[in-house]
């Protein structure tokens, strides 16, 4: 199965947000190339929060090009065969840790954006950080930090914070 065949799989069960979910399929079936960066009328992308529900804290990304305080995520990459594994490995290089996992259900949340590059049509995720997990730095980020739950509409938008709301629903 191909990249392109899981994400509408995993799309067709995502059951919230129907009028986004339905315009993500549509991109999907208007463009075979839907889900990579040459798109250029948009692409799907997979990102995943990295939380921390023992300690109540998240782990975001400053991201060294949008100057935001952001989950790690990104574009999917010709090795990755499923959306859920796009996002597990984006999560785990850009926070360097090892050992994520993503909670069990599939998408918490789907989220479109416009980026320098095109709009990006995010299929969100949340991933749980191992007890003793240490954080390192990627070449894609200003700076990385663990932020209380409560601190995250402080420093981050309202896509961020709504993508927290859904992960503790979860939790």
């Amino acid at each position: 199965m191909s990249l392109h065949d899981d994400a509408v799989l995993v799309l067709k069960s995502y059951e919230d947000q129907a009028e986004l979910r339905q315009a993500y399929l549509d991109h999907l079936a208007a463009h075979p190339d839907g889900m990579w960066k040459a798109c250029g009328d948009g692409h799907i992308t997979a990102s995943g929060l990295v939380i921390d529900p023992e300690h109540g804290r998240v782990l975001l990304t400053l991201h060294k090009k949008l100057r935001m305080w952001l989950q790690m995520g990104g574009h999917c990459e010709p090795e990755d065969t499923t959306l859920a594994g796009s996002a597990l490995r984006e999560a785990t290089e850009e926070s360097g840790i090892a050992g994520l996992t993503l909670l069990r259900g599939g998408p918490v949340r789907l989220d479109r954006h416009h980026t320098p590059c095109a709009w990006h049509l995010d299929v969100q995720y949340a991933a749980l950080a191992p007890a003793g997990a240490v954080e390192a730095i990627s070449d894609e980020s200003l700076d990385l930090r663990w932020f209380p739950y409560d601190e995250v509409a402080t420093v981050a938008d309202e896509s961020v914070v709504r993508l927290l709301e859904a992960t503790r629903a979860q939790l």
